[in-house]
């Protein structure tokens, strides 16, 4: 059975304040409203990222977002006053962690090896 794609899914409190935050940090919005509960944003590499109304499983989530930039991505979040942790920089990786307002772990990674997940 060939996998055709991958859709991360975040579970939050409430779709509407969630998803105007996630349109601020991810500086687009939703593309695609597939169900009142549901919210979804596309990359343009490939997959999605999806936030669905739960609000009892609501911040147990964790994704990771590959970037290009994660020197550009740093200026965005102070830009937008969003708090984070340190840029890690790693030989193979430099990546920066942040917590959504539900609580859901989000890390962005800049892979510096092309096998890796770009």
């Amino acid at each position: 059975m060939p996998i055709l794609n991958a859709i991360a899914s975040l579970a939050v409190r409430d779709l509407h304040a969630a998803s105007a935050w996630y349109a601020s940090l991810l500086d687009k919005e939703a593309d695609s409203r597939p169900m009142p509960e549901v919210a979804e944003w596309r990359f343009d590499r490939g997959g999605w990222l999806q936030l669905y109304q739960q609000p009892e499983r609501a911040g147990g989530g964790s994704v990771t977002l590959a970037v290009d930039d994660i020197e550009l991505l740093a200026t965005h979040l102070q830009q937008l006053n969003v708090a984070h942790g340190a840029l890690t920089k790693a030989a193979k990786v430099h990546t920066i962690m942040l917590t959504d307002p539900d609580g859901n772990h989000i890390a962005f990674a800049q892979a510096l090896e092309h096998a890796m997940a770009r």
